[in-house]
């Protein structure tokens, strides 16, 4: 069985880079995630909702789908989601925490709180793409090959899944840090999907 890397999304505060082409964005405000998603020209008004977090996974999702998932409105149970991160969701917890820290200024938000949960960037990527499979997120000190590696093997071992949203999405005090892999079970000659490869595309 041959398991490649069949797309790839490196997104940083200074890097955009989508299978080996860098893409430039104009900043036009000070969140470049919102900067990106008008770049995208894409209409999901939901997205300006998401914390942080979700929203650098839902747009290298994108970016790492496009003209490889078209059709996003059918179900897709063969598709998984692995994802990976040091901080969970702490940059929007501290957030969440400024609510309700002041008894005399108690103002808790729901939809501040639904992001304080990591694997919720999971829900939002499966969600838009109708993904049916597994999906895991994992908390991890430092970015690692290894883990990642291991944890798509081990969702491999389902013979009902052939390919796998997998990678790291990190981000706090304004720092975004993500590598996303799309895993596929074919024969074509792609990114051999092993560790050595996994930490070229991240560095």
């Amino acid at each position: 069985m041959n398991i490649n890397i069949a797309s790839y999304c490196r997104l940083t505060n200074h890097k955009l880079e989508v299978n080996d082409i860098d893409i430039q964005i104009q900043k036009t405000e000070a969140s470049s995630l919102n900067d990106i998603y008008r770049h995208l020209n894409l209409s999901y008004p939901k997205f300006f909702k998401m914390d942080n977090l979700s929203k650098a996974g839902f747009l290298a999702s994108e970016l790492l789908l496009k003209n490889i998932i078209i059709d996003k409105e059918t179900p897709k149970k063969d598709m998984a989601i692995v994802l990976m991160n040091r901080s969970a969701s702490l940059d929007n917890d501290r957030t969440y925490q400024t609510t309700i820290q002041d008894e005399n200024n108690f103002f808790p938000s729901p939809s501040v709180f639904v992001y304080t949960l990591s694997n919720i960037v999971n829900g939002e990527i499966a969600i838009r793409n109708k993904i049916m499979g597994e999906s895991s997120f994992y908390i991890s000190e430092n970015f690692s090959p290894e883990k990642i590696y291991s944890a798509v093997m081990n969702t491999f071992s389902d013979p009902n899944i052939n390919q796998v949203i997998c990678g790291w999405v990190d981000y706090e005090f304004n720092e975004c840090d993500v590598l996303l892999l799309l895993i596929r079970k074919e024969n074509q000659e792609k990114i051999p999907f092993n560790v050595n490869n996994i930490y070229h595309l991240y560095t």
